[in-house]
């Protein structure tokens, strides 16, 4: 098996609040290897992007806590890092890029500032060496005129250009892991399609591991090579794209799946999930779908099922895959 980049296990964040303590990331266990694409999908309110700040350790503070587990990068638990350490991995090993770019950049600096800056601080580059760098990378991430747009600010630019210098500072180091969290929620189809091509590009460039974050499954059957569907802050199954597409193993799964339209199939509706998602304050006993699920039993709704094998890879977490 190849060596992981990143391994993540048994995370778990909570959220300390005036109603009580939220489980936002739940034992949460997963290893992504060099250029290899994990999807996280799921609700929103899932976990998938805490799961993802926790690994960076820029959970909102002082209300979120990050209580137990390890992030091993290369063998390294960044939980254990100081925040100075960290600092200096951010950007340089790990980067992160963002659903929205103007959340990423600041509107008062130029991009050529912001794109420097992490050649600076993890490069030590200065002077012409610098600028040469700047311009190389908005012109890998293809954008025209990269001298131009080195003066321009944020707002003068699209938003799928602004995307993609946020895609170049990324990759400026460029790092061992890069967690895209919906990158393309604010693209149009086509820009869309651009921005994952060349997200692949780059991926294959530099032998990066990739964690996609999206609600998109179209776009991880496209991009990804496997992946973990959350829930109520744990995954409830993982595993290769084609064996979760074409078998999944849990009744939530299956859900997504068929609430997605079908080209050239006719409907007057789509599939719901009925219900809604749990309130993370006060979570059923047993397992958190089991008030949604139409294959529930009365042991999903009195114990927590553990996490079984549904195939090569594949794992499920679901009272249905127990061996019997």
């Amino acid at each position: 098996m190849t060596a992981a980049v990143i391994e993540v296990r048994d995370l778990r964040t909570h959220l300390v609040t005036r109603w009580g303590t939220i489980k936002a990331v739940d034992g949460v266990s997963f290893r992504v290897a060099e250029g290899e694409t994990l999807g996280l999908v799921g609700e929103s309110g899932s976990g998938k992007s805490m799961t993802c700040l926790s690994i960076l350790r820029l959970v909102p503070r002082p209300v979120a806590r990050i209580v137990g587990g390890a992030v091993l990068l290369d063998g390294e638990d960044l939980l254990q890092k100081s925040a100075r350490e960290m600092q200096r991995i951010r950007g340089k090993k790990v980067a992160m890029i963002l659903q929205d770019p103007m959340s990423s950049l600041n509107p008062v600096f130029s991009v050529g500032m912001q794109v420097r800056e992490p050649l600076t601080m993890h490069h030590g580059l200065t002077g012409r060496r610098l600028v040469q760098r700047a311009i190389e990378l908005l012109a890998s991430v293809g954008i025209s005129s990269p001298e131009t747009r080195l003066r321009a600010f944020p707002h003068q630019l699209s938003g799928g250009m602004r995307q993609r210098v946020v895609g170049a500072m990324a990759i400026a180091a460029p790092p061992r892991l890069l967690i895209a969290d919906e990158p393309t929620t604010s693209l149009d189809l086509t820009i869309q399609a651009q921005y994952l091509r060349l997200l692949k590009d780059l991926q294959a460039r530099h032998r990066l591991a990739m964690i996609f974050v999206t609600h998109n499954l179209g776009i991880v059957a496209k991009i990804c090579d496997r992946v973990a569907v959350m829930y109520a802050g744990r995954i409830v199954e993982a595993g290769p794209v084609a064996a979760i597409f074409s078998a999944p193993a849990h009744p939530y799964t299956r859900a997504l799946l068929e609430s997605v339209p079908r080209l050239g199939e006719t409907s007057d509706w789509l599939t719901p999930i009925e219900g809604q998602p749990p309130d993370l304050v006060a979570l059923p006993p047993g397992c958190a779908f089991a008030p949604r699920c139409p294959e529930a039993m009365d042991r999903c709704r009195a114990e927590a099922p553990p996490e079984f094998a549904a195939g090569a890879a594949h794992t499920s977490r679901c009272w249905l895959e127990a061996p019997p």
